[in-house]
């Protein structure tokens, strides 16, 4: 079976055919897939050809200022096969075809090379000394005259901070609809081993996010996770980090430079920010893509490439879902 398609202008409510035989042809169906918003350019006229073969059409009606319909039609020769339905064929064609596994593969051989990294490059000069600070940032050791440097403390609380804004993003936006592995458990993960836990599962994670329903917002965590006051208090906190971090002097940051270049444990740590950092702004593109907002929120994709402050202040300034006209997923098939 050969098909072809083509696109009929939004101006016209059916086709013209010059037989009356060749309309039984016609046929009516509904797209699966979610809406599309439309603006038919006034003005426009369109020719059509006096030679049209008999065709089957998709006919769809489209929201967006109830102007005009949209018709996919898909002309079918003669063919011994003609039970077979071009549209449904093509459309499981694209499903199974569809996905582009480029970015996954970057993103695992990225994941690979860090974890060689970690565990066989890092510098480690100072293991003792790593094992020192790393109880006394848990508070695990008491007062005992040592200062901790203070951009080593800073970046310590921002890591930990990070994950809470993962999970704000991810939650519900970064869920994936076409693959049954769960976000939560590398959220958790997160927690431990930031985005070394994370990468994983952002080469597995496969758009769209599914439906959300308005009983769910009211649960935990997505009721916390949606509360401005957790992203205002989140933004708050890494404000003030910045400035005690920013306020040290240059002996301070020499030190913590020496830090960097000889503990394992800060030299992973420092890296693990700068991945966190590079990622955010996309999870914040798709979230303002998920949520309608692009338009009026796209000035926030500049000021997300700030490190952590970026992503936080879209956390206090994107709309809430339970504002959103329609709910989140391809289950969405009209405006409420």
């Amino acid at each position: 079976m050969m098909a072809n398609s083509s696109l009929i202008s939004c101006n016209f409510s059916s086709l013209p055919l010059k037989a009356p035989r060749d309309r039984a042809h016609l046929q009516t169906r509904t797209p699966n897939n979610g809406l599309l918003y439309l603006r038919p350019r006034s003005g426009t006229t369109l020719k059509v050809s006096n030679f049209l073969k008999p065709r089957i059409c998709k006919t769809s009606n489209f929201p967006f200022q109830k102007k005009g319909l949209l018709q996919v039609c898909h002309s079918v020769l003669d063919s011994k096969d003609s039970e077979k339905d071009p549209v449904l064929e093509n459309e499981t064609n694209n499903e199974k075809e569809g996905r582009d596994w480029t970015t996954s593969i970057l993103l695992f051989v990225l994941w690979g090379v860090l974890m060689y990294y970690v565990f066989n490059l890092a510098p480690n000069q100072t293991p003792a000394t790593d094992e020192y600070f790393l109880k006394k940032l848990l508070n695990l050791k008491g007062d005992d005259g040592f200062e901790m440097n203070q951009v080593l403390v800073s970046l310590w609380y921002i890591m930990g901070l990070w994950p809470l804004v993962y999970s704000m993003l991810l939650l519900p936006t970064g869920r994936s609809s076409k693959s049954k592995i769960p976000v939560w458990p590398f959220l958790i993960l997160s927690c431990f081993g930031g985005a070394y836990a994370l990468l994983p599962y952002f080469v597995l994670w496969r758009p769209p996010p599914p439906p959300v329903e308005e009983s769910e917002l009211g649960k935990w965590p997505l009721n916390f996770l949606e509360s401005k006051l957790t992203a205002g208090i989140s933004f708050a906190v890494g404000i003030g980090l910045f400035l005690y971090a920013g306020l040290a002097n240059g002996d301070v940051w020499k030190e913590f430079y020496q830090y960097f270049r000889e503990s394992k444990f800060i030299h992973i740590m420092s890296l693990d920010f700068t991945l966190l950092s590079a990622f955010a702004p996309f999870w914040v593109y798709n979230d303002m893509t998920a949520r309608k907002w692009f338009n009026k929120g796209s000035w926030l994709l500049p000021i997300s490439l700030v490190p952590l402050l970026g992503p936080a202040l879209y956390l206090v300034l994107r709309p809430s879902l339970s504002q959103m006209p329609v709910s989140l997923g391809p289950a969405s098939s009209e405006q409420k």
